[in-house]
């Protein structure tokens, strides 16, 4: 044992994890600076993003562009249609995901393959070819310009990846408590949502920061479903700063920055049940 110990504490195993944490740390950098960058950004005039160099520092901050985004953009109101609108797609896809995956992994019955298949071929479907029929289908139903065509079209094309997520976590879980509380009279009901639901929550965190990450940044079907400010999110109502002959490139980068921060957020929050999820999920037995 104390050999092994010696062995790790090498000056070539320091040199080799200094080397690997110098790796990690500029990766770190180029991630952070993006944010950075566009926290700078949102600070400037017009004038001094096309005057000088896109790396400078502001003369004199511009913090009015938050006030400007978040009162004149309406881009308060945008705010809240992208967070009602996320966790709402976020917990049907989750919830319906893990009825699927229950289904399918803990029940048997004949079809459980093939319904699993054509979950599976939905990852395929590339969603622009969606795009007119998907128009036309909620155009008969009157629900053009309505947040329910953009829910239904986010649990839709979520619930593939969010199933393929959960099945590799479901199928590590051991059988023997659910057998245990059906030989206690359990229903397959109080199975699911006292039991097996309450198992899965560093899969269902992994899934939720997942679905919550494409909602929020999603821009095609709102901006093809949505037509009046009403029910605009974020990633469309940004387009107000955009206009004929003049656009706020400031108030846009304090809007991006504004849309940023919720996700940031929750990927801090969840990120060690993410990382456990990942890994249970991973490893099937």
């Amino acid at each position: 044992m104390s050999n092994g110990i010696k062995e790790t504490n090498t000056p070539m195993n320091r040199i080799g994890f200094g080397l690997l944490y110098l790796v990690l740390g500029l990766v770190a950098l180029f991630q952070i600076y993006p944010l950075v960058w566009l926290f700078i950004f949102s600070l400037k005039q017009n004038s001094e993003i096309f005057g000088r160099s896109p790396f400078a520092l502001p003369e004199d901050p511009q913090w009015g562009n938050y006030a400007k985004a978040w009162t004149d953009g309406n881009i308060s109101q945008f705010f809240f249609n992208s967070v009602w609108i996320t966790v709402i797609s976020v917990i049907l896809t989750v919830l319906l995901a893990s009825f699927v995956t229950f289904a399918i992994t803990r029940m048997h019955w004949k079809l459980s393959s093939l319904v699993l298949g054509m979950f599976m071929v939905g990852i395929m479907i590339p969603i622009h070819s969606t795009l007119i029929p998907l128009f036309d289908f909620f155009n008969r139903l009157n629900v053009i310009d309505n947040p329910l065509s953009i829910i239904l079209s986010y649990v839709a094309f979520n619930l593939p990846l969010t199933i393929m997520i959960l099945l590799g976590f479901y199928y590590t879980l051991p059988r023997e408590v659910e057998e245990a509380a059906v030989m206690d009279g359990c229903s397959v009901h109080r199975i699911f949502f006292q039991i097996t639901l309450p198992m899965t929550t560093p899969v269902i965190s992994t899934t939720v920061i997942i679905n919550m990450i494409y909602n929020w940044n999603e821009f095609v079907f709102v901006n093809t479903f949505i037509s009046s400010d009403t029910w605009k999110t974020l990633t469309v109502g940004i387009q107000n700063f955009v206009g004929q002959y003049l656009t706020d490139w400031g108030a846009i980068g304090a809007t991006l920055m504004i849309s940023i921060i919720p996700v940031l957020i929750a990927y801090f929050i969840l990120s060690n049940r993410i990382v456990e999820g990942i890994a249970a999920g991973s490893v099937k037995g």
